[in-house]
């Protein structure tokens, strides 16, 4: 169960405070910075992503061939080398029905 919803997007969650996290989202509110950068985020989540490009912690490793990454999303996209797994392509035009794997893809089109 998701009680709590945006009232921008509608995208609900199972906690107040993690609405609250969602909300710089849409305010642009960019709260978290780098110490390092002075880079702005909108989240603790992506400042801690973000510091891994000073630091060159890459805690995300294959298990096939070792390669590291610093984002699980890239471990992700890197393991289909192996496997052959296509990425599904999510986006899909309404005039057209052609689907894309990224939404700036399918804007363009």
């Amino acid at each position: 169960e998701k009680p709590f919803t945006c009232s921008d997007c509608g995208k609900s969650f199972r906690q107040a405070s993690t609405l609250a996290q969602h909300r710089p989202v849409h305010t642009g509110e960019k709260p978290y910075r780098c110490t390092t950068c002075d880079k702005s985020f909108s989240s603790s989540s992506n400042l801690s992503q973000h510091l891994r490009v000073h630091t060159g912690q890459k805690p995300f490793s294959c298990t096939i061939c070792e390669k590291s990454f610093t984002r699980k999303f890239d471990l992700i996209k890197h393991s289909r080398i192996h496997t052959g797994e296509q990425p599904e392509k999510t986006y899909v035009c309404p005039d057209c029905s052609r689907r894309f794997l990224h939404k700036s893809s399918l804007t363009q089109h």
